[in-house]
């Protein structure tokens, strides 16, 4: 199912929305894409949601420069550069403190930590695994079918997890080598998640995939070369999904 829109009006404040926000760290070639973190908790708080984030307190896989691409020799906690997001450690928690009957959705930014600390995607591709608190957690949002958010490369943990789930990680059919190359340059993930058995979706920057069945909702992001404010306005529509889903079994 997909969706096109564009809709800038908060919804009715609810005490029954707790949303937890899962991070990977600080930075997009080793940890959350910042910008997607931000879409997501400022259209959260557009929709009066309440939000805790949470990331593992592990080592995170490496460190990259952002300026350079090159890693660096240094180590660096998940946990402690996901707290820069957060804006200190007052909203934030480890991600073995996350209780799932205290929240009515989970939302999972992208950026390369999803695919590095969150998953071994990045270096095992289709043969990957996932955090296992992680793992745990998601499995115990799907049988209380409370509502999943992902956007960018994180719904590939999706793929792994649940097998038959729609998602998106943006379009792979029809693209020119230049669009292949600049536009959506991670279209590779698309088969990597089909063959974990994943059922992909085309999807553009302004546009959701719904699995209702699985209750995930799914946004391309970052995987398209995108301007910052169409970036935005994507994951508001996944957010948008996401807390209209709260509630409804």
């Amino acid at each position: 199912m997909l969706r096109t829109t564009f809709r800038h009006l908060s919804s009715k404040p609810s005490s029954l929305r707790n949303v937890a926000v899962v991070l990977s760290g600080c930075g997009v070639y080793d940890g959350t894409e910042i910008h997607e973190a931000s879409a997501c908790l400022v259209h959260l708080s557009r929709h009066n949601a309440s939000v805790h984030m949470f990331a593992p307190n592990n080592v995170q896989k490496h460190v990259i420069n952002h300026l350079t691409g090159e890693p660096m020799p240094e180590t660096r906690n998940i946990l402690v550069e996901s707290a820069r997001i957060a804006r200190g450690g007052q909203n934030i928690s480890s991600l073995d403190k996350l209780q799932v009957n205290q929240f009515q959705a989970i939302v999972l930014p992208g950026g390369f930590g999803a695919a590095k600390n969150l998953s071994t995607f990045a270096f095992d591709g289709e043969n990957m695994t996932v955090n296992e608190q992680l793992e745990k957690i998601l499995k115990d949002f799907l049988r209380s079918r409370k509502p999943i958010g992902m956007c960018c490369i994180s719904p590939v943990i999706a793929a792994k997890l649940i097998p038959g789930v729609q998602l998106t990680l943006g379009k792979m059919k029809n693209l020119t080598d230049n669009e292949t190359k600049n536009v959506f340059p991670y279209s590779g993930a698309v088969m990597s998640a089909r063959q974990m058995g994943a059922e992909t979706q085309e999807c553009d920057i302004n546009e959701i995939c719904v699995d209702n069945h699985h209750r995930l909702v799914t946004t391309p992001a970052f995987m398209k070369n995108a301007p910052f404010h169409e970036v935005f306005d994507g994951v508001g529509l996944m957010i948008e999904k996401v807390v209209e889903m709260i509630g409804k079994k």
